[in-house]
């Protein structure tokens, strides 16, 4: 009788996880973005995202994503994750070296070094200084409210 009962048990440690759903993820697919507390724009921040960063998906609600990042629960717009996941293949790249992650979320984009030098090089008249600067230049949440607020616009 022991034996059976040990059996069952072990069985459904076996099953218990195969049959519970396994939570979606998705990546973030901008430069930096914010987990905030109620699903609007201008909710108060409770974590700051970055590129690539791994979000676990609990739920959906219109355009926004109830996610979970680092024990931190919130909500993220669409517009800064995708879904999508991608896979390997068995073959690695030259010199026996497999791929970065950050090097298969571009080639995911249809994005990647050997594009970019490839338009610089068709394009050596373009100054992307500006460009650069521009993506650097930061407004918080608080100046951005208060741009609302004296505008007299609502959240969208």
């Amino acid at each position: 009788m022991r034996t059976h009962t040990a059996i069952i048990i072990v069985i459904l440690f076996l099953l218990v996880p195969a049959l519970s759903p396994a939570a979606d993820s998705a990546r973030v697919v901008v430069r930096e973005n914010a987990i905030r507390g109620q699903c609007r724009f201008f909710a108060p921040v409770k974590a700051k995202i970055r590129y690539n960063d791994l979000l676990t998906i609990i739920s959906r609600s219109g355009d926004w994503y109830k996610v979970s990042f680092k024990g931190v629960n919130g909500c993220v717009h669409k517009s800064a994750i995708e879904e999508k996941s991608f896979k390997l293949g068995g073959g690695f790249a030259p010199g026996g070296q497999a791929p970065s992650r950050d090097e298969v979320s571009l080639a995911g984009k249809g994005f990647n070094p050997q594009v970019e030098a490839s338009y610089k090089g068709s394009h050596p008249e373009l100054d992307f200084r500006s460009v650069d600067e521009i993506e650097h230049y930061q407004v918080s949440s608080d100046a951005l409210t208060e741009f609302l607020k004296d505008g007299g616009l609502s959240e969208p």
